[in-house]
């Protein structure tokens, strides 16, 4: 996709966003822009955004997808090239991925000086400064807690539904992703 086409789909998300929000379970409060979008100008795969959600951190662990998560997405038109990544409220939304992201919408309304600056190829201009070594470490100590904590909620979900009567896919995707994050954590 054009470099301007992907600044499109962002602006067009963000604007989304200032309105009031379709799915209550899922309070947004922010949104955040990171990977190539921020850097040159040039042709791109995905735009890849973080959701910051207003819920606890055990809510939201590292690549799964909080209560209200796909409703939320459907209603605000989040795919592809978008990516949506969710964070929760209460910690960084950086990690050891998320790297130095520039803030696109929270509750001040849209950044149209960042909208400007990614329109102009100036992504550099207006990302956060990169954390210190030891604050990564705290975060990444934090997240993987709360990644073997989901992964360990999961499990039991799972083991609990296994020989149930219903589909099982909606628990093994569940799984599938409390592992994905423990394991992409854990490598980090």
């Amino acid at each position: 996709m054009k470099w301007s086409r992907g600044v499109h789909h962002l602006e067009e998300l963000a604007r989304r966003c200032a309105t009031p929000s379709p799915v209550p379970m899922m309070p947004v409060t922010g949104l955040w822009v990171f990977g190539d979008l921020l850097g040159e100008p040039r042709d791109l795969e995905w735009v890849q955004v973080a959701v910051v959600v207003d819920l606890p951190a055990d809510d939201v662990p590292w690549l799964s997808l909080p209560a209200g998560a796909q409703h939320w997405a459907q209603a605000m038109r989040v795919r592809e090239p978008l990516v949506a990544y969710y964070r929760p409220a209460v910690r960084p939304v950086w990690n050891h991925r998320i790297s130095r992201p520039a803030l696109i919408w929270d509750a001040d309304g849209v950044r149209e000086a960042t909208l400007a600056a990614l329109h102009d190829g100036r992504g550099g201009d207006v990302r956060l400064d990169a954390p210190t070594p030891a604050e990564l470490r705290g975060q990444l100590e934090a997240d993987l807690a709360t990644s073997l904590r989901a992964l360990r909620r999961q499990h039991r979900s799972y083991d609990d539904k296994r020989w149930s009567p219903g589909k099982l896919e909606p628990h093994a995707d569940s799984l599938w992703r409390a592992t994905d994050g423990y394991l992409d954590l854990l490598d980090a």
